[in-house]
C-alpha cells in the first residue's frame, strides 16, 4: 500500500479470515495465536498454517489463554470453551442462553485458575475445568482481571468495582464504589491500583489498599482498551487521537498530566497492548492502522498502514517477540520483532 506497510512487508504473515475478529491472544508458551471470529471459528495459526476450529454457535464473544497451551473462550450461545493447541474443543460449562461476554486465567503449576462472566456472575473454576464457586455482583459484570499472582479477581460494573479474594469462601467482596456505568477494569501489577473505564469518555481509579479515588477525564471518545505496562509506572489508554500515557509514580497520576505519543491526526486509537518486557505499547486506530510506540525514547515505529477496517483485537506473545493484530473487516497479521535489522 505505501511505507507504513514497510514492517508489515517485511516481517509479517497475514491472513483474510472473512469475519469480524473479536479478540486475538497468544497461548502461554508463545507458539500459537489465535483470532475469535463473530461467525463462531477461532482460526490458530502457528508455523505449520492456518488452522479453522468450529466452536461456538454464533460469535466467539471473548478470548484468553488456557492454563496450559490452549485457549479458553466465551460465546453468545452460553458456552465456556476449553481449545486445545491441537484444536480440540472441550466444554468447560454451559449456561443455556445467557451469554459468556468475559474470561480469564492464571496459570501457576499448582493452583492455576479460570473464570468467566455471565450476566451478575463470575463463575470460577480450577484449572482442570472443576467448577469452585460464582461470584454475585450488584448489577452485570463488564469486565474482569485476575492480579499477577492469582490471590484475587476484580470485576467491573454499574457504580463501582468488587475485588475477591480467590481463595476466601467469603459472600463479600470488597466494593469499590463511584457512581455510573464501568465497562472494563486493570489491576496495577504491583496490586497498588484498580483502575476501569466509564461510559463517559473517562477512566476512574482506586489506590489499594487507601482506596483513595483517581479521576482521568478529557477524552473524546470511549476508552475501550486500557492497561498497565510491566513496570506499572503507566497505564496506557486508547479513545484518542494517540495513546494516552498516565504516569503512575512520583504520585500520579493525580496532579500529573497525561503524556500523548503518536498522534495520527483524524482518527482515535480503539486497542493498545503494553509490551510483556518493556515500556513499548502497540496502538491500533479506527482507520486499521498499527504502530509500536517507545515510551522511554518517545520514538514511534509504524506497522500497518491504514484501510483495512478499524483495529478490534492486539495482543503480544509471552516474550514479545510477536505482535499479533486483528480488524473489523477480518484482517490478521502477525508481526515478528525478534529479526534483526
Amino acid at each position: 500500500m505505501n511505507d507504513l506497510d514497510a514492517l508489515l512487508k517485511a516481517r509479517g504473515v497475514s491472513e483474510n479470515l472473512d469475519a469480524y475478529i473479536t479478540a486475538c491472544v497468544f497461548n502461554r508458551t508463545g507458539t500459537l495465536a489465535a483470532f475469535a471470529l463473530g461467525d463462531g471459528t477461532l482460526r490458530l495459526k502457528s508455523v505449520a498454517g492456518w488452522q479453522n476450529v468450529p466452536a461456538h454457535q454464533g460469535a466467539v464473544l471473548c478470548l484468553a489463554p488456557d492454563t496450559g497451551d490452549g485457549f479458553v473462550t466465551g460465546g453468545d450461545d452460553g458456552r465456556f470453551l476449553r481449545i486445545s493447541a491441537a484444536g480440540t474443543v472441550t466444554e468447560i460449562s454451559s449456561f443455556g442462553m445467557k451469554w459468556v461476554e468475559h474470561v480469564a486465567s492464571f496459570a501457576h503449576p499448582k493452583s492455576g485458575l479460570l473464570a468467566c462472566s455471565v450476566g451478575k456472575f463470575i463463575h470460577l473454576f480450577s484449572a482442570d475445568g472443576t467448577k469452585l464457586r460464582s461470584l454475585t455482583h450488584p448489577s452485570t459484570v463488564s469486565g474482569i482481571a485476575f492480579d499477577t499472582k492469582g490471590k484475587r479477581i476484580a470485576a467491573s460494573h454499574y457504580n463501582g468495582a468488587s475485588l475477591w479474594f480467590t481463595a476466601s469462601s467469603s459472600e463479600t467482596p470488597r466494593l469499590l464504589e463511584w457512581k455510573g456505568s464501568h465497562l472494563g477494569v486493570a489491576i496495577h501489577p504491583a496490586g497498588e491500583a484498580i483502575v476501569t473505564a466509564m461510559q463517559e469518555n473517562a477512566l476512574h481509579g482506586w489506590t489499594l489498599p487507601e482506596g483513595k479515588h483517581m479521576r482521568m477525564s478529557g477524552y473524546p471518545s470511549k476508552t475501550e482498551s486500557f492497561g498497565f505496562t510491566k513496570s506499572g509506572k503507566w497505564l496506557a489508554t486508547a479513545g484518542a487521537d494517540a495513546v494516552v500515557l498516565w504516569p503512575f509514580f512520583g504520585g500520579g497520576p493525580m496532579g500529573k498530566s497525561a503524556t500523548e505519543l503518536g498522534v495520527t491526526a483524524g482518527t482515535f486509537a480503539k486497542r493498545i497492548a503494553c509490551h510483556p518486557e518493556f515500556e513499548v505499547v502497540a496502538v491500533g486506530f479506527d482507520d486499521g492502522s498499527v504502530i509500536v510506540v517507545d515510551i522511554l525514547k518517545e520514538k514511534i515505529l509504524p506497522v500497518c498502514a491504514p484501510g483495512r477496517g478499524a483495529v478490534t483485537a492486539l495482543s503480544w506473545n509471552p516474550t514479545g517477540s510477536h505482535l499479533a493484530l486483528g480488524t473489523e473487516a477480518g484482517f490478521a497479521a502477525l508481526v515478528d520483532f525478534s529479526k534483526a535489522g
